[in-house]
């Protein structure tokens, strides 16, 4: 048995609750991830993992085992990239999750400056606005627009998008152009509705003008879970759709999209940047963290709320 590998399954083990997800990440058969477990297992003379038909449960000292095998591998992970000239050349694979069209729009278009830069990453990129089980995909990061609502994750506000409401020609033709945003409730105009991965639950837009403020669901005529598929509904003519400005500029430049209620403000969405707690920040990791502050910061910077 090798230690090292029995120590990693145990860890994949546990932090995806599942056996097959474990050698799935771990590019094992199941059955080998099992054997390493048994044998680890038998070279301690302790349980560390309760089994049911239905699922995996760490015991009082699997946990603490745990605790220490990941510090544990993330020292080893240090030293090999310690060695020769890994510290300043990051090498390895980091799997990140993002927002569709902030991939297509904004990260994979400047790719080609991070590669160049750290020629010796390779990136798996999942491109969606599902919610990401970091721990059971075996995932390094995440961005996503809005508040973190997990808690036991990590998060650095790496940006604020800033947003506004439009609607293409077609549809304002049809439909008029709103006047006020109550009219999107109380009136023959839709909106493209905007709906979170798995709650299913539709998007709430909060506007203000002066003392006035509103807070909009609409009726919609359709409504999505991604947000490529958003912009193109309102493309369509098919509502009234809330955009962040780097998704609307270029469509407002040609004509595509008209804005709305241009006399109203509208709270910054806030960019986030998470990844487990118990994940080690790996150097690979930090370099990529480093430069999404920077690729932000170029688009939507995290704007000073101190008042200063």
């Amino acid at each position: 048995m090798d230690r090292f590998d029995a120590m990693r399954a145990f860890t994949r083990v546990v932090e995806s609750g599942s056996f097959t997800k474990a050698a799935d990440t771990l590019h094992m058969s199941k059955t080998s991830v099992t054997q390493l477990v048994q044998q680890l297992e038998a070279r301690l003379r302790v349980r560390l993992l309760n089994r049911t038909t239905r699922k995996v449960a760490v015991t009082a000292d699997g946990a603490a085992y745990y605790e220490r095998v990941v510090r544990l591998l993330a020292d080893m992970d240090d030293a090999e990239t310690s060695l020769s000239d890994a510290s300043s050349q990051p090498r390895g694979r980091l799997r990140v999750d993002v927002p569709s069209p902030f991939a297509r729009m904004i990260l994979v278009p400047s790719l080609p400056a991070f590669h160049a830069r750290y020629p010796d990453i390779q990136l798996d990129l999942g491109a969606s606005d599902r919610l990401v089980d970091l721990l059971g995909e075996n995932v390094d990061c995440v961005i996503r627009g809005g508040e973190i609502t997990d808690q036991s994750l990590m998060a650095r506000r790496v940006g604020d998008l800033r947003s506004g409401v439009y609607a293409a020609p077609d549809y304002l033709q049809r439909c008029g152009t709103p006047l006020h945003p109550q009219e999107l409730v109380d009136s023959h105009h839709r909106i493209v509705g905007f709906k979170r991965a798995r709650a299913g639950k539709l998007f709430t837009y909060r506007m203000q003008r002066g003392a006035e403020r509103v807070e909009i669901e609409g009726r919609y005529v359709v409504a999505v879970d991604d947000g490529n598929a958003y912009q193109a509904a309102g493309l369509a003519g098919l509502g009234v759709l809330w955009l962040p400005t780097y998704m609307a500029d270029e469509h407002v430049q040609r004509g595509e999209l008209v804005a709305v209620f241009t006399d109203w403000q509208f709270e910054p969405m806030p960019m986030y940047l998470a990844y487990p707690p118990n994940r080690h920040v790996s150097t690979k990791l930090r370099v990529f963290i480093e430069w999404i502050v920077e690729l932000m910061a170029q688009h939507a910077p995290v704007i000073d709320r101190s008042g200063r």
